[in-house]
């Protein structure tokens, strides 16, 4: 790729740059600890930083600060209604109570497995679809129903439960 005499030279300015730059090489001076300030602040409270700023800047310009006072204009602007409250406060509410995913009779047999439908259709015993257990609270009657089953569901339409004993098969409720 590239003749040795780049490669090394290439490796040599690194390490030149490390050495260069390791402690090695560069030694600032140290300054001894009795001419620092630290010690000649000893007893004076606050080391000459103040009782008030406590050697901080200035905080009216951090964060939030000053939303409802010196920054609302920029509050308001971009942020409007972040301050104050509206309305009433629903501990525990259920978003949706009345939600209850469905399913057709006729995408049923999706839920039945080859080899049960094979013995129900035979005469054999009739397979049992769990709807909770697959997602779907409500069995709604559109489509008919091409293998006999046991259908446990928490809600079942009229139509369903008409379509379902008609077919040989039966409804359980569960809570």
């Amino acid at each position: 790729m590239f003749p040795l005499r780049f490669v090394s030279e290439y490796y040599f300015r690194v390490l030149f740059h490390h050495f260069l730059t390791t402690a090695l090489f560069f030694h600032p001076q140290k300054m001894p600890t009795r001419f620092k300030k630290c010690r000649h602040q000893r007893g004076s409270t606050f080391c000459g930083y103040g009782r008030v700023g406590k050697h901080r800047k200035h905080e009216s310009g951090r964060g939030n600060a000053g939303g409802m006072h010196h920054h609302r204009i920029n509050f308001d602007k971009y942020h409007p209604g972040y301050f104050g409250k509206l309305g009433m406060d629903h501990y525990h509410r259920k978003k949706n109570p009345m939600w209850k995913p469905t399913i057709n009779l006729n995408n049923l047999s999706r839920l039945i497995a080859a080899e049960d439908a094979a013995k129900a259709t035979k005469g054999g015993a009739l397979p049992v679809v769990d709807l909770q257990s697959s997602g779907y609270a409500k069995l709604l009657g559109n489509g008919h129903i091409q293998v006999p089953c046991i259908v446990k569901a928490r809600y079942v339409s009229k139509l369903a439960d008409k379509k379902i004993r008609k077919a040989g098969g039966a409804v359980v409720l569960q809570a």
